[in-house]
C-alpha cells in the first residue's frame, strides 16, 4: 500500500462552524530555548510491534463510581448564551470562569452574569480564518492570584501556532504585556490542536497537532525533533522565556509523541493521571490515558495506527500505548472532544471521565476499574460540542459552537 494514502474527502474539522438554526436542549439517554525547530531524522523504529502498559491506575489516593449514575436523572443546564464559538472554559480560582471566543476574545462569566467587556481582546493579532484556527487555549498560573500571569495559545501571522503569556489585574488583561513563549510554524491550516494547562508538577503542558492536511504527509508525529503532533511540557519559572525540564526524555519540549490533534487533554485533580482526546483521520476516535508517574517518551501510534487500528501498515513496528476507548465513525461521529474527570459535589459521578463528539453531541464516560475501561453513552446533547470545563469545585461545564454553555446537574 502506498505510504501516506491521501483521502479526498476531508474529516469534518473539531470546530467546523455550523448553520444558525436553533440549538435544542441538551437531553440524556440510558444506553530557555530557542522557539524554532530543528529537522532531524525520525526517532528508529524498534522491530517489532508491543503495546507499552502504563499502570492502570495512579499511586495516588482514589474515590471512583462503581457504575454510572441514570442519566435520564440529570441534565445539562444551560447557564449562558451569546458567545462567538467558544472553544475552551477555565476557572482562575477566584470563582469567575474565562471562556474562548475563538476569534479572539476571552469573556468572563461572574455571578451567572456574562460581563460585557472582555478580559482579554487580542483579534488585532488571532488569525481565524480556517476552521481550526483562533485562539485556542487558555492556562492560568498556578501562582496566578499573585502574579496575574496566564498563558493561550492562539494561531498568528502566517497560519503559525503561538502560546503567550499575559499578565492581568482584576478583570483587565493588558493586551501589551505579551511575552511570546513559543512560535511553531504550521505548514497547513488544520491540526493545531491548541489546548494548554498546567499539571500537577507545576510545568505548563500543550497539546499540538501534526500540522495538517491528511495523514501526516511529513511525518511529524513520530518525529521528536519537530513539536507537531506532541505533548509538550515546559517550565516556565526556572528560566525566561521557559526551561525544559530535565526529566523530558528528549532533551527538548516533547514529553509525549504521536498524536493526531490533540483536542482537549486534562489531568485528574485527585489522581494526576492525564487523559487526551485525539481526533482521528477518518474512521476512529480516541480517548487516550497516561497514569501519573508513567514515565515520558510514550507513543500514541499516529500515523502508523489510527486508534488501536493500523493506518499505514509501512510503519506499523513499533512500541505504542493504545487507547482506553474509541469510537467509529459509523458509529455516529466525527471528531473528539476531550473532556474531564468529574470531582464536584456528585459522589456517584467522582472519577467518571466525560467526553462527547463534536458532530453528534453524544456525550459519553468512562472509569477505571482495575485496568478495565467500562465506557458508556449517557447524553444526546443534540449541540456542536466545542470543548468541556471544569470550575475549583470539579463540576463539569459543555460548551457550543453556537455559543452557548451548560452545567451538569441533577434534575
Amino acid at each position: 500500500m502506498m505510504k501516506k494514502l491521501f483521502i479526498l474527502l476531508l474529516l469534518v474539522l473539531p470546530i467546523l462552524g455550523c448553520s444558525g438554526s436553533s440549538t435544542p436542549s441538551p437531553s440524556s439517554t440510558s444506553t530557555s530555548v530557542p522557539a524554532s525547530e530543528t529537522s532531524v531524522s525520525p526517532t528508529p523504529i524498534p522491530a517489532t510491534v508491543t503495546s507499552t502498559q502504563v499502570p492502570a491506575t495512579s499511586t495516588s489516593a482514589s474515590t471512583s463510581a462503581s457504575a454510572f449514575p441514570d442519566p435520564s436523572a440529570y441534565t445539562w443546564q444551560q447557564i449562558t448564551s451569546g458567545l462567538v464559538r467558544p472553544v475552551d472554559l477555565q476557572d482562575d480560582g477566584s470563582g469567575r470562569l474565562f471562556i474562548l471566543e475563538k476569534s479572539g476574545r476571552i469573556r468572563i462569566l461572574e455571578n451567572g452574569q456574562l460581563l460585557p467587556t472582555p478580559f482579554l481582546d487580542i483579534d488585532d493579532r488571532v488569525n481565524d480564518d480556517s476552521n481550526e484556527m483562533g485562539l485556542l487555549g487558555l492556562a492560568f498560573h498556578p501562582d496566578y492570584s499573585q502574579n496575574g500571569y496566564f498563558y493561550v495559545n492562539y494561531t498568528g501571522r502566517g497560519g503559525d501556532t503561538f502560546i503567550s503569556r499575559f499578565q492581568a489585574s482584576g478583570n483587565s488583561a493588558d493586551p501589551n504585556s505579551e511575552s511570546i513563549l513559543l512560535n511553531v510554524e504550521q505548514p497547513f491550516p488544520n491540526h493545531n490542536g491548541g489546548v494548554l494547562v498546567f499539571g500537577p508538577d507545576g510545568y505548563l503542558y500543550a497539546g499540538l497537532g501534526d500540522g495538517g492536511a491528511q495523514g501526516d504527509p511529513f511525518g511529524n508525529a513520530q518525529n521528536t525533533g519537530v513539536l507537531l503532533g506532541k505533548i509538550l511540557r515546559i517550565d516556565v519559572d526556572s528560566a525566561q522565556p521557559y526551561a525544559i525540564p530535565p526529566d523530558n526524555p528528549f532533551g527538548n519540549e516533547i514529553l509525549h509523541y504521536g498524536l493526531r490533534n490533540p483536542w482537549r487533554i486534562s489531568f485528574d485533580r485527585l489522581t494526576g493521571d492525564l487523559y487526551i482526546g485525539d481526533v482521528g483521520q477518518g474512521t476512529w476516535e480516541e480517548i487516550d490515558f497516561v497514569a501519573a508517574g508513567s514515565r515520558g517518551g510514550l507513543n500514541f501510534g499516529w500515523d502508523f495506527y489510527e486508534g488501536s487500528h493500523e493506518y499505514d501498515p509501512q510503519g506499523v513496528a513499533g512500541e505504542y500505548v493504545f487507547p482506553i476507548a474509541e469510537y467509529s465513525h459509523a458509529e455516529g461521529g466525527c471528531s473528539v472532544t476531550g473532556g474531564y474527570v468529574y470531582r464536584g459535589s456528585m459522589p456517584e459521578w467522582n472519577g467518571i471521565y466525560l467526553y462527547g463528539d463534536y458532530c453528534t453531541g453524544y456525550v459519553w464516560g468512562l472509569f477505571n476499574v482495575d485496568g478495565a475501561w467500562p465506557n458508556k453513552l449517557l447524553f444526546e446533547a443534540n449541540v456542536r460540542i466545542t470543548s468541556f470545563g471544569q470550575d475549583q469545585a470539579g463540576e463539569i461545564y459543555m460548551l457550543s459552537d453556537t455559543g452557548e454553555v451548560y452545567k451538569l446537574i441533577r434534575k
